[in-house]
């Protein structure tokens, strides 16, 4: 028998970033668990692929185009997306990018302005709009609700030639912590999640060097990548009432690659 608290019938996901890597594997177990699932992203391929697989699991799913770096765009996507569904009872701010700087001292222009738009700006504008929903909701009575920004193991150990990137995750830990705070109240719950290496599009260059490879995922305890769908079951855990009492953490899933 399953565990009931991890069913997730009747409830709604929304995942940015939800058509390809830790996004799909998060909002492809949030479907298996139950739930109805919206995707956010900016490929309209990659974003139909994606509502193909989580059609499979026979919930109602749909996927948007929603460019988080633009403030307009995710009020409107969320005023969208709460008419197509009612409801949002969780949301995984997932989307982001990183650039590959030669040094610290190239950092700037567009390039690095595209990365804060979206890895900070972009869970800020989704996480407000969110919170805004779910504070509304619980003072007509139904409170309730987890939030769940992806941030890195970056956001806590220095990594070269991408400060920026990992500038912008370690500030969506604080963000998120200051939700929990916050908006405990109205029974929200706001994690953040660290992933370590995973094999996503994100680090494909990585993947194929020997050296990489060699240096740094040798040196993870368990000798291999992560995997996007290694992350569907933290999802539902934060999705669903077995974390009701957990809130204002930063949950690294890393292979354990920080300890070592």
């Amino acid at each position: 028998m399953t565990y009931k608290a991890f069913d997730l019938t009747g409830r709604v996901a929304l995942v940015t970033g939800g058509n390809g890597g830790i996004g799909l594997g998060m909002a492809d177990a949030l479907a298996q668990a139950g739930a109805s699932v919206e995707i956010w992203g900016t490929n309209p391929e990659k974003n139909a692929r994606a509502l193909e697989q989580l059609k499979a699991h026979g919930t109602k799913v749909n996927a948007r185009i929603v460019d988080v770096s633009k403030e307009e765009n995710v009020v409107a996507g969320m005023q969208a997306t709460l008419a197509e569904f009612g409801r949002i009872d969780s949301c995984f701010a997932n989307a982001g990018l990183s650039n590959r700087w030669k040094s610290f001292l190239d950092i700037g222009g567009d390039d690095y302005r595209r990365v804060m738009s979206i890895n900070l700006d972009g869970v800020v504008w989704t996480l407000r709009e969110v919170c805004r929903h779910m504070k509304s909701r619980a003072e007509a009575g139904d409170a309730g609700g987890s939030v769940v920004a992806v941030a890195s193991l970056g956001a806590l150990f220095g990594a070269p030639r991408n400060q920026d990137y990992t500038a912008t995750k370690a500030a969506v830990i604080s963000v998120t912590n200051g939700i929990a705070v916050e908006f405990a109240r109205y029974g929200i719950r706001a994690n953040s999640l660290l992933p370590g290496w995973v094999a996503t599009e994100l680090t494909h260059l990585s993947q194929e060097s020997d050296i990489f490879n060699k240096n740094v995922i040798g040196r993870v305890p368990m000798r291999r990548w992560g995997r996007p769908d290694e992350f569907g079951g933290i999802a539902v855990y934060l999705a669903s009432d077995a974390s009701s009492f957990h809130t204002g953490d930063a949950i690294l899933i890393d292979g354990g690659y920080s300890k070592f």
